[in-house]
């Protein structure tokens, strides 16, 4: 039966098919295990979508690695980072570092970061992951697009 909220809901979670140019292989970087970018809201499955958001899962690291390179994007974004241990919420299982505009944030706690657009933001990188935490993007556009 069709309904008029049908392609609203994502019960499929697609690895998403955004252009990452400032991450992983396409910026010559190494992605981190096991992340994948399922596609939680955008164009793939919810057509009329006019945000996008991305969700990964970061397992266990012992070795320091850069992610995502230095980029701006002409729309806002707020990325958060979720730690897994049900008794302490607010413990990320990790330490993380985000540079914003030039600026140092050392990161070990579940958290979030508003990134205004046209805002230099990254290198993004990953110090040590002692247990497996969430990462998502929420852009405030209907498709990811970052310049470098």
């Amino acid at each position: 039966m069709a309904s008029h909220f049908d392609g609203l809901l994502n019960d499929d979670m697609p690895l998403t098919d955004a252009d990452f140019s400032a991450e992983g292989k396409l910026a010559d970087l190494q992605d981190p295990p096991n992340t994948g970018g399922f596609e939680l809201v955008g164009r793939m499955i919810q057509p009329q979508s006019q945000i996008h958001m991305t969700h990964i899962w970061i397992t266990e690291l012992d070795e320091p690695l850069l992610w995502v390179s230095e980029h701006v994007h002409d729309y806002d974004e707020v990325l958060t980072w979720t730690g897994s241990d049900p008794q302490n919420p607010k413990d990320l299982g990790a330490e993380i570092y985000i540079d914003i505009e030039g600026e140092r944030r050392h990161i070990t706690t579940s958290g979030s970061i508003y990134i205004p657009a046209g805002v230099k933001h990254c290198p993004l990188g990953l110090i040590k992951v002692w247990r497996p935490f969430t990462f998502s993007a929420l852009s405030l556009a209907s498709t990811y697009k970052a310049r470098t």
